[in-house]
């Protein structure tokens, strides 16, 4: 029994990075091997193990055939004849099949040292082309290593991937578990403009592969094109450190753009709300995460109400903040201006311009629930009013309480 570190691990590891999760392979073991030595079984599919004491991963060395399209078309051969060149030899990138002895000597059989050096991204081999999840898997790396650049002979098998229906064979579970880790890479934007380079952008998301080419106002976008815009939208929400729920916010925050009327272009007049439809549909295809979904759906809708408050008065300001549920849900209140403000600062030349509009709605809030609404409900009770009549005297009190606090009517 011999057990190497492999992928991920080794090439962080080689570049100098933090590996915060190794992975081993054991070649010349059988299960029942692995179990006397106090390993535990978790594989479902194939034999994979938790060391006692680490609870790191083992897996057995094992080779994968191909019997049916998609994802899950695999069966897999573990045995003590498989090598740990065979093993390695079904991996993705050459840069994530290296091995690591216990001695520090890397195993390298396909050259991802080399590639490594190079900054390219460039698959194992030909079986490459057997499973779909590995064209987001590829897009994903290049999202995190936003200088490599991919091998040519790699695009083309993307592509003819995508050609050969494979991408549509995708199940929702794996193409939200690998976009969403690509939206939380370095630079998030290089994931859909590789995805669609090889033309699989306009299989799993046409809501954002059509916005290459819509023209926007350029009073307003310097940059024009909304495809371009989204790229650095999502670009600034990975400068700025956003979760993953303000991340997704901004990928959908102007679909709609993609569904305007050719005769009122480069207006985009109703886009809010077309964006929250096709949002939806988003997330329903891809079984998005309720909070990633509700925050979007408020991005979309209000996105342009939070860029033009300067221009509201105090009643306007508390009815943006009621549509936002900002006094229920101060925290959320937060993310979406978040995702206005890299809205604001994804576009050319405006990268670094301040985003005023949270200072101003922040006190807005912070004015609208200083408002004691249990005093309030008490004395509209007292002079006999019920239900939507205290509703109304609440909200009057909070736009009261916004005015004066900035002192604006």
């Amino acid at each position: 029994m011999k057990c190497y570190m492999v992928g991920g691990a080794v090439r962080d590891a080689l570049l100098g990075a933090p590996v915060n999760d190794r992975d081993w392979v054991v070649v010349g073991a059988t299960p029942d091997a692995m179990t006397r030595a106090g390993f535990l079984p978790v594989g479902r599919d194939f034999p994979v193990f938790l060391h006692p004491q680490t609870r790191e991963e083992y897996a057995l060395a094992r080779t994968e055939r191909k019997t049916a399209p998609g994802y899950h078309g695999f069966t897999f051969h573990a045995d003590t004849s498989v090598t740990l060149e065979d093993d390695l030899a079904r991996r993705d990138l050459t840069i994530n099949a290296m091995a690591q002895q216990p001695d520090g000597a890397v195993i390298d059989p396909f050259n991802g040292r080399r590639d490594l050096a190079d900054k390219v991204l460039r698959h194992v081999s030909p079986a490459f082309a057997e499973d779909p999840v590995r064209i987001l898997r590829v897009a994903r790396f290049a999202a995190r290593f936003f200088d490599f650049t991919l091998a040519s002979e790699t695009l083309a098998l993307m592509r003819q991937m995508v050609a050969s229906g494979e991408v549509d064979a995708l199940v929702p579970e794996r193409v939200w578990q690998e976009l969403s880790r690509g939206l939380m890479e370095r630079r998030p934007s290089r994931m859909f403009e590789l995805l669609r380079d090889c033309g699989a952008l306009a299989k799993l998301l046409p809501e954002v592969d059509r916005l290459w080419g819509v023209p926007q106002r350029a009073d307003y976008h310097p940059e024009v094109d909304t495809g371009v815009h989204l790229m650095m939208v999502l670009d600034m929400s990975a400068r700025l450190d956003a979760s993953l729920a303000v991340r997704f916010a901004c990928l959908g925050h102007d679909l709609g753009k993609g569904t305007t009327p050719q005769d009122i272009l480069p207006r985009h007049l109703g886009h809010e709300q077309r964006s929250v439809e096709l949002v939806d549909a988003v997330c329903d295809r891809w079984k998005v995460p309720v909070e990633c979904r509700e925050l979007a759906e408020v991005v979309a809708r209000e996105h342009g109400a939070v860029h033009r408050c300067a221009e509201f008065g105090a009643a306007a300001l508390v009815r943006l903040l009621e549509r936002c549920d900002a006094l229920r849900r101060p925290d959320r209140f937060n993310e979406l201006l978040l995702a206005c403000e890299c809205d604001a600062r994804g576009r050319l030349g405006l990268e670094e311009v301040p985003y005023t509009q949270r200072e101003r709605l922040l006190a807005a809030l912070a004015s609208a629930r200083s408002v004691d609404t249990a005093k309030i409900a008490a004395e509209a009770a007292q002079r006999g009013k019920t239900g939507p009549a205290i509703g109304e005297a609440i909200h009057a009190a909070r736009v009261h309480a916004v005015a004066a606090a900035l002192a604006i009517s």
